[in-house]
């Protein structure tokens, strides 16, 4: 279970693309992270680095990288559109994958107190890894900007958590904190006018606007400004001016993508502008976005055309594109933009990337994967989309308009089961190499013999499992099938018995290969139990299709 955070500096450099490949070099030279986007923006003179790992490989590079901005970033001579106030203006590491938000905090202490250390650089902490609430806010803590932090860092209450509580005023004053994962989304207007741009930011954000009547602000009874809230939680926003686009835009930080996600952000903008006269022309995403944004955000605009959501995650993600104009200023590319995409190996995908051809040349090979385990998880796979297939057909038949939602949450089911059967494909070869390769094993001293022997027996533990998950998901697989032969559109009938037949054949298939490689593992408990719940799941595939064709052939007619 390996720990992953995610560590996204903004270097306050975007024109001098020399100067950005010195410092993700210095990233890439870290064992343990990996680069995965680079982001700049000439306008905002501002690069936005991703990169992911190990904690400590992570908090390394990070280091490297802000040693090395300070070298070669005069920050006297910055001009740009986003608030900033050093060289590296803001580290935020952020957990991924199996570390907590405390921990990641007490990572982001270790760089900061060794950056300011050994660096000299003033570092505020922010967000979760800042003990001081009151100084938390990366807004709070940046106003002033690099032009007027000579003076506030001389006041007592704004000392520096680590480093000196001089300015630096060639490297500036940097943020480092720990915090949740954060978008970056900005929507393009059809107008140039800031101020406009503003005032929609101000309908939208969570913090809103001050209250004013009669152009005179309004005071609490403590003497403090009365806001008007936006209309968006968990959103941050401010209107500018982008000169190399020719545009006006609102600038959004989405800190809760669970409370506002990406689609609802954009109709609500859409919603405000319009309200003003101001046309949303298109949006723009800063640096990378989960993959889950994207799916939801394609559903969601689905939904509002009535259409089925069992679409391929593919499409999902074209119509997410599309709706939302995240193609107006440049090509979005899904690879370069969506975590889970650049988090991929590359031989992940290595079978169901290929042509029919040449996947069909791959098994007829002498080369023993892939066998009998792959060619089932994709038959069932076929049989998943099959049924998909005929639920979307349906959800869209004419004189069946108001069934388009029954339809599309069978299409939704059938989509889940074929994406996930499809990933078995390469799985089922990969658990074939990872007993090839545990064979392979020196076995020279005993200690070499015992390693051998524990990595043979996971290896076949894996090899069980996966054609086992085949058999499970086929036949789940099942009910979307029998359901889209019985009440689905009746002139794909026979696409629905096509469908059973796969299912059928994969489970039969998938069984053999559980069998076959049950044979050498040596927890009989958990042999006798997973051949026991095989033989159980292949009966009532055998069944189910029984049934399935049954209702096919009564429809089909003799």
């Amino acid at each position: 279970m390996q720990q992953i955070i995610e560590c996204v500096p903004n270097f306050s450099e975007g024109v001098d693309l020399n100067i950005i490949k010195q410092i993700t070099n210095e990233i890439e030279s870290i064992e343990g992270s990996r680069l995965l986007n680079v982001d700049p923006g000439k306008a905002t003179n501002r690069t936005v680095v991703t990169f992911v790992g190990d904690p400590k490989a992570v908090v390394e590079a990070a280091f490297h990288a802000i040693k090395k901005a300070g070298e070669l970033i005069d920050m006297s001579k910055h001009k740009g559109e986003h608030p900033r106030m050093g060289a590296t203006d803001v580290c935020p590491l952020i957990p991924i994958a199996n570390i907590s938000m405390e921990e990641t905090a007490k990572y982001a202490q270790q760089l900061a107190k060794r950056v300011g250390e050994e660096l000299n650089i003033p570092v505020y902490l922010y967000e979760a890894a800042q003990p001081d609430k009151s100084r938390s806010n990366l807004s709070v803590i940046r106003a002033g900007e690099y032009e007027g932090f000579f003076k506030k860092i001389k006041l007592p209450e704004w000392k520096p958590d680590f480093g000196p509580a001089e300015f630096d005023a060639k490297r500036g004053g940097t943020v480092i904190g720990a915090r949740d994962f954060l978008v970056a989304y900005n929507v393009n207007l059809n107008t140039t006018s800031v101020r406009r741009a503003n005032a929609i930011a101000f309908d939208v954000r969570e913090a809103g606007r001050v209250k004013k009547i009669n152009n005179k602000t309004v005071l609490d009874e403590n003497g403090k400004p009365v806001h008007i809230p936006g209309s968006l939680k968990s959103v941050k926003a401010i209107g500018w001016y982008i000169e190399e686009y020719g545009v006006a835009q609102i600038s959004m930080n989405l800190t809760n993508i669970n409370v506002t996600p990406v689609h609802i952000a954009f109709d609500e903008v859409c919603k405000k502008a319009d309200a003003r006269g101001i046309r949303v022309t298109g949006s723009e995403l800063v640096g990378l976005i989960p993959l889950k944004s994207m799916l939801d955000a394609g559903k969601y605009f689905l939904l509002k055309q009535k259409r089925s959501t069992g679409v391929s995650e593919k499409e999902l993600l074209k119509i997410a594109i599309k709706s939302m104009g995240l193609d107006e200023l440049s090509p979005f590319k899904p690879e370069e933009r969506i975590i889970e995409y650049m988090l991929r190996g590359k031989g992940d995908n290595k079978l169901v990337s290929m042509t029919l051809s040449d996947f069909a040349d791959e098994t007829a090979s002498e080369s023993p994967a892939p066998g009998g385990g792959s060619i089932s998880a994709y038959m069932a796979t076929l049989g998943a989309a099959l049924a998909t297939m005929v639920a979307n057909l349906s959800s869209h038949k004419k004189g069946w308009d108001e069934r388009w939602e029954e339809f599309s949450n069978w299409a939704e089911k059938g989509e889940y089961y074929k994406s996930e059967l499809l990933k078995l494909v390469d799985a089922d070869t990969k658990a074939f190499n990872q007993i090839m390769q545990a064979f392979g094993l020196s076995k020279s001293t005993d200690e070499e013999k015992a390693t051998r022997n524990n990595a043979i027996q996971e290896a076949t533990k894996f090899a069980i499992e996966i054609p086992f998950k085949v058999m499970e998901l086929a036949y789940a697989s099942m009910d979307v099938i029998k359901a889209m032969a019985d009440i689905g559109n009746p002139n794909s009938v026979s696409d629905a018995g096509v469908a059973a037949l796969c299912a059928r054949s994969a489970v039969i298939g998938a069984f053999m290969n559980v069998r076959i490689n049950a044979k050498d593992f040596a927890d009989t408990n958990f042999t006798n139990e997973i051949l026991k719940r095989g033989n159980e799941i292949e009966q009532q595939a055998i069944a189910l299709e029984k049934e399935t064709v049954t209702i096919v052939n009564e429809k089909i007619g003799a």
